[in-house]
């Protein structure tokens, strides 16, 4: 018989042998009473025989009846625990270790849409969930996954089957490490509803500004200045009440707003196009109104949302006007952008920059000027500019460079070794954070982005710092500025210290090499005027020509060798016009000691050919691969050369890249295009 064959242990062992040992005692009892009194314990014998008799036949009739009892409810209880599992409202499954799914009960049935039998695998399911994903021994895994219109929170828990095998008469145990994974499934569809619905419903904040508020008004009679301000007003009113949003004037220019997190998220979707309807308001305005727009979402508080406004807008107001700028705490988008900077006609700023520079410089001992790496003759022009400030304030200048370019050396050639100029003027990297200190002012020059500075090391010596640039400005800024002078409009680097030279000091003298430096930045950064030419650039030309800039001296410096001509030359004849208005080509390197400085003007001359909108030059160097991209006025390459991890000018931008080649590098200038044009960003 079964049962017999079975040995109980435990509390139930106990109870059924105390019968034993009370029998045992018993005997023990019998023996004590005959030894006093023999016919008493004759009576207990007696007594004792019938109770082993009956414990016997207990024992004997009974225990077998109480396995099969047993059995019959341990098999009942499986058969029960196997429905309850079967039925469970949680959907659950197993899979073996390769990830087929073994076994499923009714709720993940329901839940997957399948019949009882589905044993494909699970990432058929849930594409997700990959083999690299299956958890370890004694782990537990989760992870957000979807199926169709649901949402779930699946978890995985691995089930080692060592023991099974070990006890198994079948398998071999050695070396097994077969296993089973149990899944679970969470719906959290309500849940993540609920949660998305709050989150779209909190609140954005955002600020507006008319980049050319009074310039627009000026531009229009008297009597119907009030009435385009009741129209710019109205427009802007109306688009954010659509929006479920407030907006309340808080100057004559700006504008505060409040919206729900989705309508910031939808102005998204339609690339605020806003930024081009407040365009068409005209009432015989000769300049079309444009705006700036900052908006902050996802911060922890609305203090930080209002926060994050600030900082867009200045993102926005740095990078030229006409465009918006969400900011989150971890990315910033842009928008627009599409127009060039207004140049403002009032010289205001740029006599208060100079005075703030003036106070600055004389209040330090040394002034240290750099500007970006691979510099150019912008960069360098303007820095010569700044020396001269500092020696008009009798203050000790160095010019920190290390790697001269070919563009380049005939300008620093003016200064070595002219017995006019300090042998210290230039100086390398080390030299430069050897004089760092206190009493050191740095002076950063044509570049506003701290990774690609002459010296990045030295923005963390220097306490205090002044940035003057004509880059609009990207999410990576050089931090705690003494003195932030940035101006997009501004054609040059050149442009901008020649304006400022003109209010440090009335009796400022500039010399013919440095009159000549600078000169040579703004003809090279404006294609010898024709991009970027405003009133103001050449009113800073005709002040450098009426202090000794030549403009045959300047010539004779850039002629250009007969190997980088031909270089520009094939870049030229060999560009591919991709989808009929990029032009990309390819600037060979070798035997050019300036390979970027061709490249870029291969890139302006690639403009020159009808219906090119655009143009893009790669060229290798030091192990990189350097894109210069150019437009005129109908695309922003700024923006497609940020997406690429680079930056610029609305029509003249570039990038780098390491570990590609050239052909995936144009590869990965195809794929961007066609992803913006796709999106609505190109036309």
């Amino acid at each position: 018989m079964q049962g017999s064959r079975i040995k109980l242990k435990g509390k139930l062992k106990t109870f059924l042998h105390v019968f034993i040992y009370l029998g045992v005692l018993l005997a023990l009892v019998t023996i004590a009473v005959l030894t006093v009194d023999f016919t008493a314990g004759l009576i207990v014998a007696a007594f004792a025989l019938l109770y082993y008799m009956a414990v016997l036949y207990l024992d004997f009739y009974n225990k077998p009846i109480i396995m099969n009892e047993l059995i019959s409810f341990a098999t009942e209880y499986g058969q029960i625990q196997k429905k309850l599992l079967r039925e469970l409202d949680l959907p659950h499954a197993l899979l073996d270790d390769s990830g087929k799914i073994v076994w499923t009960n009714l709720a993940f049935e329901r839940a997957i849409h399948q019949e009882k039998g589905y044993h494909k695998s699970i990432n058929t399911i849930f594409p997700t969930i990959t083999a690299d994903k299956y958890p370890a021994v004694d782990e537990e895994v989760h992870y957000d996954v979807t199926y169709e219109e649901s949402s779930y929170v699946l978890k995985m828990k691995r089930i080692s089957l060592d023991e099974m095998a070990v006890n198994s008469d079948i398998i071999d145990a050695s070396g097994y490490e077969g296993f089973l994974i149990a899944v679970y499934l969470f719906d959290e569809t309500a849940l993540r509803l609920a949660i998305n619905e709050v989150d779209s419903q909190s609140l954005a904040a955002g600020l507006i500004y008319i980049d050319n508020y009074d310039e627009a008004l000026e531009s229009v009679e008297e009597v119907r200045r009030s009435l385009l301000t009741a129209l710019i007003d109205r427009k802007i009113n109306k688009y954010i009440a659509t929006c479920d949003g407030i907006a309340k004037k808080i100057e004559k220019d700006k504008y505060f707003v409040v919206m729900p997190k989705k309508s910031a998220q939808y102005l998204k979707e339609v690339r605020f196009d806003i930024l081009e309807d407040v365009k068409t308001v005209n009432i015989g305005n000769e300049m079309a109104v444009t705006l700036s727009i900052g908006i902050g979402v996802d911060g922890l508080s609305y203090s930080q949302n209002y926060e994050f406004a600030r900082n867009a807008i200045d993102l926005a107001l740095g990078r030229g006007g006409d465009q918006a700028v969400v900011k989150t705490s971890d990315e910033i988008m842009y928008f627009g952008g599409k127009s060039q900077k207004v140049e403002k006609s009032t010289r205001v700023k740029a006599r208060v920059k100079a005075h703030a520079l003036k106070e600055i410089i004389n209040g330090k001992d040394t002034v240290i000027v750099m500007g970006h790496r691979i510099g150019d003759v912008d960069s360098f022009g303007s820095s010569v500019g700044i020396y001269r400030i500092a020696r008009t304030l009798d203050r000790k200048c160095h010019i920190v460079l290390n790697d001269v370019t070919n563009s380049m050396r005939p300008l620093v050639d003016l200064f070595k070794d002219n017995p006019e100029y300090e042998q210290d003027m230039i100086i390398n990297n080390q030299q430069a954070i050897d004089i760092a200190g206190n009493n050191a002012v740095l002076v950063v020059v044509d570049v506003n982005k701290p990774s690609i500075t002459e010296c990045p090391e030295l923005l963390k010596f220097c306490k205090s710092i002044v940035v003057l640039d004509h880059h609009r400005q990207g999410t990576e800024v050089i931090e705690n500025a003494t003195l932030s002078y940035v101006e997009p409009y501004a054609s040059s680097a050149c442009e901008m210290v020649s304006e400022i030279l003109q209010y440090i000091d009335e009796t400022v003298k500039i010399r013919p090499e440095e009159a000549d430096s600078m000169y040579s930045g703004i003809m090279v950064d404006t294609n010898n005027f024709m991009n970027k030419t405003g009133v103001r650039t050449f009113e800073a030309a005709a002040f450098l020509r009426r202090n000794g800039a030549d403009v045959t001296r300047v010539r004779k410096l850039f002629r250009e060798d007969a190997g980088e001509y031909k270089a520009k030359a094939d870049a030229v004849s060999q560009a591919e016009i991709y989808r009929g208005a990029y032009a990309i080509s390819v600037c060979a390197s070798d035997n050019l000691q300036s390979p970027t400085i061709v490249a870029a003007q291969a890139a302006n001359e690639l403009l020159n050919i009808k219906g090119v909108r655009a143009s893009f030059t790669c060229t290798e160097y030091q192990n990189q691969i350097y894109v210069s991209a150019r437009s005129i006025d109908e695309v922003n390459v700024q923006v497609i050369m940020e997406k690429l991890g680079g930056g610029g000018h609305i029509s003249s931008a570039g990038c780098q890249f390491e570990g590609v080649t050239t052909e995936e590098a144009i590869s990965m200038i195809k794929s961007q295009l066609d992803a913006m044009i796709e999106a609505g960003e190109l036309t």
